[in-house]
């Protein structure tokens, strides 16, 4: 038994190629890096930007500060990464809801509304998104703008479906009228954040404004 397991031919285990092995050591980044953005998102979302700390974050992915500042230079650039994620999963929100049926109004109402209902349990986080706004580097600022392009490009959508259907005039302004939509939007955080807004009370601030803002777009008049 011996001699043939001796005279058997020998058989090479496959090693894997270098290819392969940039491929696991690329593989491995990016769920590092996802965990790390994990943990960020969680912490900005329960403290906001100033109280959570690379050590506290690192510690909710479950790896070192060196582990974090591998993968991002600082907590500036962690936090930019952890808005365009947000901005993105919000521009899916937003874009699902206004796709209904309705009239201007009342597809951004739905679309708006369910900004509030994905975003309200992490005010927090949007708080310092709109706090940081104000006192970040001016690239940053364009970058972080950026971000924002996916749910105006929503909010523009309907409001030149409403033109093009005759309920807003030819000649309105929807550039502008989306960006009174947006600050509208984001105005009512403050209300969830000292006065104790649920959505509700949010949403029914926001209907307010926007019927302020589309009056003078409007062709029904009175």
């Amino acid at each position: 038994m011996r001699e043939s397991a001796l005279n058997a031919p020998f058989q090479s285990v496959e090693q894997p190629t270098d290819g392969q092995r940039l491929n696991r050591r690329q593989a491995a980044k990016v769920r590092t890096r996802q965990k790390v953005l994990d943990a960020a998102r969680d912490l900005f979302s329960e403290r906001g930007y100033d109280p959570a700390t690379i050590r506290d974050i690192a510690k909710g992915a479950g790896m070192s500060t060196g582990a974090v500042f591998a993968n991002f230079q600082d907590k500036a650039e962690l936090f930019e990464a952890v808005l365009a994620e947000h901005m993105e999963r919000l521009t899916e929100v937003v874009r699902g809801a206004a796709a209904g049926t309705g009239s201007t109004r009342e597809r951004l109402i739905a679309a708006l509304d369910a900004g509030y209902h994905h975003t309200l349990e992490h005010l927090p986080l949007m708080q310092a998104i709109v706090a940081r706004s104000w006192f970040q580097p001016q690239d940053a600022e364009q970058r972080a703008r950026g971000f924002t392009k996916g749910v105006l490009s929503v909010i523009g959508e309907v409001l030149r479906d409403g033109v093009r259907n005759g309920e807003l005039n030819q000649d309105a302004d929807t550039r502008l009228l989306g960006d009174m939509v947006w600050n509208a939007w984001l105005s009512n955080y403050r209300g969830a954040a000292y006065d104790g807004w649920d959505r509700d009370a949010m949403t029914g601030q926001l209907t307010r404004q926007l019927d302020v803002i589309l009056a003078g777009a409007s062709t029904q008049k009175g």
